[in-house]
């Protein structure tokens, strides 16, 4: 798929998708609860229907239709999966599946595409899985899908890196249903509003836990919560892209499903583009989020690491910001669906931006920008961001490889059109 973008100007209403990370941790939550529960509102991407069949694999029995997911849950007890159980292209369905396959006394493999088995690292989750005493390992032995995972995780004690949040996550989850106690360790923990996010579902389901910073957490075990119902809502990391689209368009449009509320992280870009100069207005009770034209933004220096998708976007928004957008706590953007910082700074210097790489993030100088034919790398945050990038550049633009969109926001293409 391609996407033909040419300058524009933005105006009226667009409702953002619901969240991915609600969407997929409903499902898995909904999976091991004793009863039925009900889901409304979920997002529907390739993630969703691979947590789904992941989520089937274990034993919950499921009814989807277009308006909501009806799951009778497993009571907290995963089947041995009788199939390989393919995460698609969700670095969240790998590491949450594997680790709850853990709790089964058989044998599990798991795999991925392409990006999954050459840039998603399951090293952190491997090794704290094997503290626990659980065979789990890569069937290449480099650190990567495919995975084996045979268990019976019991409870214990871990220690694994937690710099990507979705294994600290995992191994929280799994803990929360193993038979005994399990103290979790964690070195050089990161995307933290990820692991609250996780969290806040335990406090929802009445699931025990305690924490010490985001270092050490104890997990009492023995889980059991009757089935839920669930309306899940907007995904602030899709919001940024219809938000940055407005502001460096010069243009005005209100965006509904917006609650500032929820615990997700990527909230926090709004708190950062505001301090770039943006204007924007919100109401708590529509859940709506106006953005208005604002005269100028500046660069700033901005750790993006509590909001690490944001940081493709982010990136577009300091071409059209005064002075030096200095980006910092991104490493970890290298192994996600793409190596974030190299695919963004490659495209981006395509339409002739003036931004530079660094260990850490990027570094990026207002530039006028010029239509090109650049790629997304099958990632599809680079290419909403490139997408974003040419309303505002000269000229035509053409992105390759956008079918990727539908992972997080299926009718992008649509919305902004309308």
């Amino acid at each position: 798929m391609l996407y033909h973008v040419k300058p524009a100007t933005l105006q009226g209403d667009i409702t953002i998708p619901p969240s991915k990370s609600h969407t997929l941790r409903a499902i898995l939550f909904a999976s091991l609860a004793t009863g039925k529960s009900i889901i409304h509102n979920y997002l529907p991407s390739p993630d969703t229907q691979a947590m789904i069949n992941a989520c089937q694999l274990l034993g919950a029995r499921m009814t989807v239709t277009e308006q909501q997911i009806m799951i009778t849950g497993v009571a907290g007890k995963p089947h041995i999966p009788a199939d390989i159980i393919d995460a698609g292209n969700s670095g969240q369905v790998l590491r949450f599946i594997a680790a709850l396959a853990a709790l089964t006394d058989g044998y599990t493999i798991l795999t991925g595409d392409h990006s999954i088995r050459t840039h998603r690292p399951m090293q952190p989750l491997l090794d704290g899985l094997t503290d626990l005493g659980v065979l789990a390992v890569s069937s290449k032995s480099d650190g990567f899908a495919p995975i084996i995972i045979k268990g019976a995780l019991r409870g214990g004690e871990a220690t694994l890196t937690g710099e990507d949040s979705q294994p600290v996550s995992a191994l929280l989850i799994a803990a929360a249903f193993a038979p005994a106690a399990t103290l979790i360790h964690v070195k050089n923990p990161g995307e933290k509003p990820w692991i609250d996010l996780t969290l806040d579902w335990f406090k929802k389901l009445g699931i025990t836990y305690q924490r010490q910073d985001y270092t050490r957490y104890s997990v009492a075990g023995r889980s059991a919560y009757p089935g839920f119902e669930y309306t899940v809502p907007g995904d602030f990391s899709s919001c940024a892209f219809p938000v940055v689209a407005a502001l460096i368009t010069r243009s005005e449009i209100t965006l509904h499903n917006v609650d500032m509320n929820d615990v997700q992280g990527d909230k926090a870009l709004i708190f950062a583009l505001q301090a770039m100069g943006a204007l924007l207005e919100f109401d708590a009770t529509q859940k709506t989020l106006q953005v208005k034209k604002s005269p100028e933004f500046s660069g700033k220096a901005i750790n993006v690491n509590n909001f690490i998708d944001a940081v493709t976007i982010l990136a577009v928004m300091g071409c059209f910001a005064q002075g030096e957008t200095y980006i910092t706590g991104a490493a970890i953007a290298r192994t996600k669906e793409s190596n974030r910082l190299a695919a963004i700074t490659a495209e981006l210097q395509k339409m002739g931006a003036d931004i530079k790489e660094h260990a850490d993030g990027l570094i990026i100088r207002p530039a006028r920008l010029s239509g090109a034919h650049v790629d997304s790398h099958h990632d599809h945050r680079i290419a909403m961001s490139l997408a974003v990038a040419a309303l505002a550049a000269q000229g035509e633009t053409i992105i390759e490889n956008t079918a990727c969109v539908a992972k997080s926001y299926p009718d992008f293409a649509g919305a902004l059109q309308q």
